[in-house]
């Protein structure tokens, strides 16, 4: 045995695999009974199903049981199982531990009890493995996600996650799922900046890299909940606020280092392409030109209708108007890909400056229209409409693409 130094004293009863592609650490506290069958379980799996070379780092904290006896006799029979034993409990702080010592170029974990099905795994590590992603959690709260478990679990976890959204603009789904995965390079830069060494630690660790910019795949899992559970939930919900106020406040006074963060780890923005070859224009066209029909059929149905109450003009006027607002907001949409409220004001700002102009060609044909015929018939009013309106939905597209940026 090689003792590690330093406050999280460890010692590892097995020496790493050499070549390990993924490193799954199973932190555990007094799990003699569960941690022999979870273990061959897992082994069985990944000799089976996983294609890369593996190791399975078990990592004792602090049990007073037969815990760590158990484990190092699971390090004696199965190959490429180690043991990480740890004088002090939290979980967190033993991840940290493992992870730091692993030379895996990709770290995962999961709970003893096997809640989450295992056919996961791939699918969390391999957009890690492939460098797509930096880190991976499994989620129980995607649609299509299948869970088991009682009420009140899914109600604490739902507010838990709201309460993230909320309090530190998380935008990721389940930050408490036991079934996460990290690029060792990425862990290397984050762990020495998360403070929390129990259950919050998974919490801290998605914010920081969330904040520095580094991409988090989602995986919708399959998770019964296990009757057994050793979590103390009020305890651990205490924990968790407290983490949540000391997170906000480190976030809030600036005194996380998210500037070099991201500078060292975030990804780049997308280079814009050349100028002479849009972002998905035949895409666009496509797009703009079945919002445009629908417009179409819109604005003569509208002028229509309004033609014998108000004149040919002022129907005009109205069905031009209300169909322009309503373009505008289907092409920044379904277009150009555009949602949200920013930026809205100025789009429709550019979309009534198109409206004007399709106004102008509209009502200078109707014009010229009348003057030539002084009672034009009506077919011959609406076909003079659709073709300005051709050359005003040309000038439109132009406009809005210009005015948003080359979306794609």
């Amino acid at each position: 045995m090689s003792a590690v130094s330093g406050p999280r004293a460890a010692v590892r009863t097995r020496p790493t695999s050499a070549g390990a592609v993924l490193d799954v650490v199973i932190p555990v506290y007094n799990e003699e009974t569960d941690l022999g069958p979870c273990v061959r379980r897992l082994h069985a799996h990944l000799s089976e199903h996983f294609p890369y070379p593996f190791q399975i780092t078990i990592a004792d904290n602090a049990s007073v049981d037969d815990t760590l006896k158990v484990a190092d006799g699971l390090a004696g029979e199965l190959p490429g199982v180690q043991v990480l034993h740890l004088d002090a409990k939290g979980r967190g702080r033993a991840l940290s531990a493992a992870w730091s010592t692993s030379s895996a170029p990709v770290l995962a974990y999961m709970d003893v009890d096997l809640s989450t099905d295992l056919a996961a795994l791939l699918p969390l590590v391999a957009p890690l493995i492939s460098g797509h992603s930096d880190l991976a959690i499994g989620t129980r709260l995607a649609r299509t996600s299948r869970v088991v478990r009682g009420t009140k679990r899914e109600v604490i976890s739902r507010a838990y996650n709201l309460l993230l959204r909320g309090a530190l603009a998380a935008r990721f789904s389940d930050a408490q799922c036991g079934f996460k995965a990290i690029r060792a390079d990425v862990a290397g830069r984050l762990l020495p900046l998360v403070r929390d060494t129990g259950w919050f630690f998974d919490t801290e660790l998605l914010v920081l890299a969330q904040r520095a910019g580094l991409r988090i795949h989602e995986v919708p899992v399959d998770w019964v909940d296990d009757p057994d559970s050793r979590v103390d939930i009020v305890a651990t919900a205490l924990a968790d606020l407290r983490g949540i106020g000391r997170l906000g406040r480190a976030l809030l006074t600036g005194a996380l280092p998210l500037s070099d963060l991201r500078a060292q780890l975030g990804r780049a923005p997308l280079a814009a392409p050349p100028a002479r070859v849009p972002v998905g224009l035949p895409r666009q066209l496509v797009r703009f030109a079945a919002v445009g029909v629908a417009s179409t059929l819109a604005y003569l149905l509208l002028f229509v209708a309004a033609r014998g109450a108000l004149g040919a003009q002022p129907a005009n006027l109205l069905a031009l108007l209300v169909t322009a607002v309503a373009n505008t907001a289907a092409n920044r949409r379904l277009t150009f890909g555009i949602s949200g409220r920013r930026h809205a004001g100025r789009h429709h700002a550019q979309g009534l400056l198109a409206f004007g102009l399709g106004l102008a060609l509209t009502s200078g044909s109707l014009a010229v229209l009348h003057a030539v015929t002084a009672v034009p018939a009506r077919s011959m009013e609406v076909a003079v409409l659709v073709a300005a309106n051709l050359a005003a939905t040309v000038l439109r597209f132009v406009l809005l693409r210009l005015g948003m940026h080359h979306r794609g």
